[in-house]
């Protein structure tokens, strides 16, 4: 059982230097380890960030099957949910010598896992497996968990953003159908705060609600909807912070108007719930889906809008990689690449779109999720998905995350100097990147 983990026990476990300070030595870059093969079967221990039940029987139907085959290999695989400060927990069990063999990893954190050297390479690994198919990977999808040498990570959930909407509630407050602005043209992120914060006045429910909640997870809430202004919040090569560019001032200028102003977004802090007909608009993916299929109301899910840059399809992964430090490396990845080969990834998709090319289409994804229609699978899903870009991570994503997060505390009131709060996020993020 792990222990509850707080951000000053990590800090005291992993000085400064993060998941970049981790010592590999326990095993080879490749995934041999140095102890030789074990006499028998192992037990596999994998950490997962989702306690879902659905997700975890799924999860337990795979390692069944794979135990089936493979009773020499392994006797037993747990799926450990960490739940609360996921990293930060997952870290300290590396850094405490008790490294999991295989861990779920969120995008924002998938460079510096790569980086850092703490996940085995997968390649070799795959390319040999039976039936793999590993030319079926998208290409895009696999390149923030990819280095020179290989794969060092796979992203099985590989999941476009889009906008729910509650049609009862827009045609109540006499708002325009979102499908007649997209076939006009007029699908803008303006036009969707304009619908969102007259529903919100006519009907006493919240506007929209960002994917996370801003002051906690500035990242996962805004990445997504900043990209279509063509911002960022660091360089190409992350060494660079960049909040202060005029494309992130206007983005937080008008994400500022829309919470304080026009009163089209929740507030950070506020808690609504869509599935119950709280929310006019929300910004999710295709897992939220699963709990509306006897929501009660008419609904939809629409590709993001445009904004200043032009429309942005933006995915958010979840990846799982072999720890190096990891007691069993070469039987882990055996069975990660039975994990995600074609046939398991067509059952994860029920709640996990896969990044494989053969199985972006209408009948895998139809039957993985019933409660969307033919049109906003292909719409949102499908066609978004194979030319999205994956929402942004950082090499030192573990060190800034906080940095950045306390300095943008300042933004979250009516009269907020939203310059100066971008200022401080700019300078608390180069200090660490620039270290």
């Amino acid at each position: 059982m792990t222990r509850p983990i707080t951000r000053r026990a990590l800090l005291a476990a992993v000085p400064a230097a993060g998941l970049a300070g981790l010592t590999l030595a326990s095993c080879s870059a490749d995934g041999d380890s140095t102890d030789g093969a074990p006499d028998g079967p192992v037990e596999l221990r994998m950490t997962v960030w989702s306690a879902n039940d659905g997700h975890h029987a799924i999860f337990n139907q795979i390692a069944d099957a794979y135990i089936e085959a493979n009773p020499d290999k392994v006797s037993a695989v747990s799926f450990e949910a960490l739940t609360d400060g996921y990293v930060d927990a997952l870290t300290t069990q590396i850094a405490g010598n008790e490294a999991p063999d295989m861990a779920w990893a969120m995008e924002s954190f998938a460079a510096q896992f790569v980086a850092a050297g703490v996940f085995t390479n997968l390649t070799p690994t795959f390319e040999a497996a039976d039936g793999y198919e590993y030319d079926d990977l998208i290409p895009g999808a696999i390149g923030l968990w990819s280095s020179d040498d290989g794969l060092h990570g796979y992203p099985f959930s590989n999941s476009p953003f889009g906008i729910y909407v509650n049609n009862d509630l827009l045609a109540a407050a006499g708002q325009p159908d979102p499908r007649d602005l997209i076939a006009s043209g007029d699908w803008t992120w303006d036009t969707l705060m304009e619908l969102s914060a007259a529903t919100a006045a006519s009907q006493g429910v919240a506007g929209f609600q960002p994917p996370a909640d801003a002051a906690t997870a500035w990242n996962d809430a805004l990445a997504p909807m900043w990209l279509s202004w063509g911002a960022s919040a660091w360089s190409e090569d992350g060494s660079t912070a960049t909040f202060t560019s005029a494309e992130m001032v206007e983005f937080f200028t008008w994400y500022h108007d829309q919470v304080y102003g026009k009163l089209a977004i929740i507030a950070p802090g506020e808690e609504y719930d869509f599935a119950t007909g709280q929310i006019a608009t929300r910004m999710s993916q295709l897992s939220a889906s699963t709990g509306l299929a006897e929501a009660g109301f008419a609904w939809d899910f629409l590709p993001l809008p445009e904004g200043p840059a032009g429309t942005v399809p933006v995915v958010g992964q979840g990846g799982v990689g072999v720890l190096t430090q990891g007691p069993n490396p070469v039987i882990a990845a055996d069975f990660l690449a039975f994990f995600t080969n074609p046939d398991n990834s067509r059952l994860l998709a029920q709640f996990f779109p896969p990044p494989r090319t053969s199985l972006l289409n209408l009948e895998t994804l139809a039957a993985a999720a019933p409660a969307l229609t033919q049109t906003q699978l292909q719409g949102t899903i499908i066609d978004q998905a194979s030319a999205a870009v994956t929402k942004p991570g950082n090499p030192k994503m573990s060190e800034i995350s906080d940095p950045v997060r306390i300095a943008l505390d300042a933004l979250w009131t009516a009269d907020a100097d939203v310059e100066a709060a971008l200022g401080a996020a700019n300078d608390a993020a180069q200090a660490l990147l620039g270290a």
